[in-house]
């Protein structure tokens, strides 16, 4: 389908967030486009397998990749254009995108793939997140890779990278992976974690070891043996409460994939090219776009919302891009301030609720120092 040359809201990326924001300023009327480098629109949510928790407003009890087709369906039905396998490369500051289409189906050809530009009069930049690495020796061989490409391989591809596996991190992602690593048939041999206390959720780290799986805190992969084709061989050691190695507690186990789960930081590429003021975050995984409470960023046209305004869970992810689109509707004048502000109250507070208790302390301060920021 073709796309205005100008349109009114370019959403980039096709997450969670991207949906959820085209579904909330199609709906306000605006003409909307998504344009995401993936094949199939829905992001991160394609590759869960498993079902969500939270509330029935963000599908708890689906499975991710349902609600994926759910929320895309319904952009659709709001009149947003859904644009795949269109990798927006490089943008400016006057909302002007240079998008790369067909780099995906047609194997990277040049004589397939088009470049077209496209000016958006407001842009959601919904662009997530992407993952740490870990350096120790060996950590570039083939058979180590981030927890996100081997859930690419098993979920989506069906493609089991390794028999015998190290996962490293005990966060949510690291234990999710765990298990569905288990469900498609691999021996993860155990999960160890650098810190002195597991980081995911219990429901979690309970489901994995009764399966049989280790958990080992305060431990670390040391080095990865093997040659150019492959893994053989993990060497673990113990940190003491310095986070250093502990002389005489190194161990050898026979793995052939070492899978990475330490961590997402927002993919902060396209905010910072457009003149977005950026700000660093420990508790929101890093260096991030300043933002104020509606998710627009100091670039007036330019909004952000998802793991690219903060790495969360795929639920906040959800009621931040319906929170940036109904903002960005609001600023071109297609929804009234008072349609927009009841909309606002709505999904925040709905987003107060996810990020509510102990463990959404850190996100909820962190979250107040970065709109601070935008006030400065």
């Amino acid at each position: 389908m073709n796309i205005p040359e100008c349109t009114e809201i370019a959403v980039v990326g096709g997450g969670p967030a991207g949906l959820t924001a085209a579904i909330e300023s199609g709906r306000a009327g605006c003409r909307t486009v998504v344009l995401d480098a993936g094949i199939t629109p829905g992001g991160q949510l394609t590759k869960q397998i498993h079902k969500f928790f939270g509330s029935r407003t963000q599908g708890a009890g689906r499975r991710g990749l349902d609600i994926a087709a759910d929320l895309a369906e319904e952009a659709e039905a709001n009149g947003a254009v859904i644009r795949t396998d269109s990798t927006v490369q490089a943008a400016d500051q006057s909302g002007r995108l240079e998008v790369l289409n067909g780099a995906r189906s047609h194997g990277g050809s040049p004589e397939k793939m088009q470049l077209e530009h496209i000016r958006a009069k407001r842009v959601v930049l919904a662009t997530g997140a992407e993952e740490n690495a870990i350096a120790f020796s060996g950590w570039t061989r083939p058979g180590v890779m981030g927890a996100g490409a081997v859930q690419t391989m098993v979920n989506i591809h069906r493609v089991l990278p390794g028999r015998k596996v190290l996962m490293v991190g005990a966060g949510n992602v690291g234990l999710i992976v765990t298990y569905q690593l288990l469900q498609a048939g691999a021996n993860v041999r155990c999960v160890v974690e650098a810190a002195c206390d597991i980081g995911g959720y219990g429901v979690h780290a309970a489901k994995v070891r009764r399966s049989g799986v280790p958990i080992l805190t305060s431990h670390t992969v040391q080095e990865a043996h093997g040659d150019s084709r492959g893994v053989r061989t993990a060497t673990l050691v113990r940190l003491d409460k310095k986070w250093e190695p502990v002389p005489g507690t190194e161990k050898t186990i026979d793995v052939d994939l070492i899978c990475i789960a330490a961590g997402l930081r927002p993919n902060i590429q396209l905010s910072s090219i457009m003149g977005c003021r950026l700000v660093h975050s420990t508790d929101l995984g890093g260096w991030l776009p300043v933002h104020d409470c509606s998710l627009m960023t100091t670039r007036s046209s330019v909004y952000v919302a998802g793991d690219a305004s903060g790495v969360e869970e795929a639920t906040a992810a959800m009621e931040e891009g319906r929170l940036a689109g109904v903002s960005a509707a609001e600023s071109l004048g297609r929804l009234s301030e008072v349609r927009a502000s009841g909309r606002r109250r709505r999904i925040q507070k709905r987003l107060a609720q996810l990020r509510g208790g102990p463990l959404g302390e850190s996100i909820r301060g962190a979250k107040h120092q970065i709109q601070r920021a935008q006030s400065i």
